[in-house]
């Protein structure tokens, strides 16, 4: 026969109200009993009916990931960090892609509907404020690097700006002074941040030299063909990517036009995606611990689901760290 949440709540010596509540990653139980519940449920091979579960609590323990698209480390490292989350508490995860196609993001929210309790949705293209009041009016949702719209959603982010400043502003202090920009794609709201964090680092740090943009789409071929592109003339003092994966394809691109990193050129990215330690040179970036932002978004949303919980609606923005290394060394060195 099939263990219920009636065995496990004799077998931990505590009420079945207590078991669903630990079981379903509310904050109203104590540690120690949380602990005692999982292991007892776990030695027992506890199940729980989810079809029952559903009926009876309308609810489906289910929450639902939207992403622009699922292919690089960066996403990886974001559902990495949401499934943790969502195993300590029972949930599980319904993930879908709108392909970078922000027309495509209206479907697969709708396809959401009915089938999760709350929404983790991504959404950093500019235009995209007016559909998502649509279409996250009717759950609970957190935005996650997205541009504050002006329905009230809960929404987490990074100080991309302050980021890309800092990063600016290492490399100026390096003595790099003709610094090129490659871009992330142009609808993209991380993107403009971004550079808009270089313009105003160049104007306030470099008054006298002309910013150096090259357009990108976050890509590692766009970060190839910057790359190659630079190399035909005159060479920067050193190239900011918009993220690591074009840091990295302009790296690939200045090693194959027998430019020397960093002995002519320095290069830095954004976003410290795991690779880009291991590279040669390693690459100098500014860190966003992806997978806590992606933990932080989905503790955010299982406090919105609990009305006893008070949650900010914009949480401060997450300060990425400048990480220092091989690939941005100082010019006199």
């Amino acid at each position: 026969m099939s263990v219920t949440i009636k065995d496990v709540a004799r077998a931990a010596k505590v009420s079945v109200a207590t078991v669903s509540r630990a079981l379903n990653g509310h904050n109203n139980v104590a540690e120690s009993v949380r602990r005692r519940v999982l292991s007892v449920a776990s030695e027992m091979r506890y199940s729980p009916h989810h079809a029952a579960r559903s009926l009876s609590s309308r609810r489906t323990h289910t929450i639902g990931v939207v992403l622009p698209d699922l292919h690089g480390e960066f996403f990886s490292e974001l559902v990495r960090g949401i499934d943790q989350v969502a195993r300590e508490c029972s949930q599980h995860l319904l993930v879908s892609s709108y392909h970078g196609h922000p027309e495509e993001q209206a479907s697969a929210l709708r396809a959401m509907r009915g089938r999760v309790d709350g929404l983790l949705v991504m959404s950093p293209h500019v235009g995209d404020t007016e559909s998502l009041g649509e279409n996250l009016a009717a759950m609970p949702a957190v935005l996650i690097n997205s541009r504050p719209t002006e329905v009230g959603q809960v929404a987490l982010g990074i100080d991309n700006y302050g980021g890309a400043r800092a990063m600016v502003e290492h490399l100026l202090g390096a003595g790099h002074r003709r610094i090129a920009f490659i871009t992330g794609p142009e609808n993209n709201f991380d993107a403009h941040e971004r550079q808009r964090g270089y313009l105003d680092a160049m104007a306030s740090g470099a008054p006298e030299q002309q910013t150096w943009i090259v357009q990108g789409d976050f890509s590692e071929a766009a970060g190839h063909r910057a790359g190659l592109l630079l190399a035909e003339g005159a060479l920067p003092d050193a190239v900011f990517a918009a993220n690591d994966m074009m840091a990295l394809g302009c790296l690939f691109a200045f090693n194959q036009a027998q430019v020397s990193v960093p002995g002519q050129v320095a290069i830095a990215g954004f976003d410290d995606i795991p690779i880009a330690r291991y590279v040669v040179p390693a690459l100098t970036t500014m860190r966003v611990n992806i997978a806590e932002l992606g933990a932080n978004a989905m503790r955010l949303l299982l406090d919105l689901q609990h009305e006893d919980m008070q949650v900010e609606r914009r949480p401060p923005l997450l300060s990425p760290q400048l990480i220092v290394r091989e690939s941005s060394r100082p010019r006199h060195a």
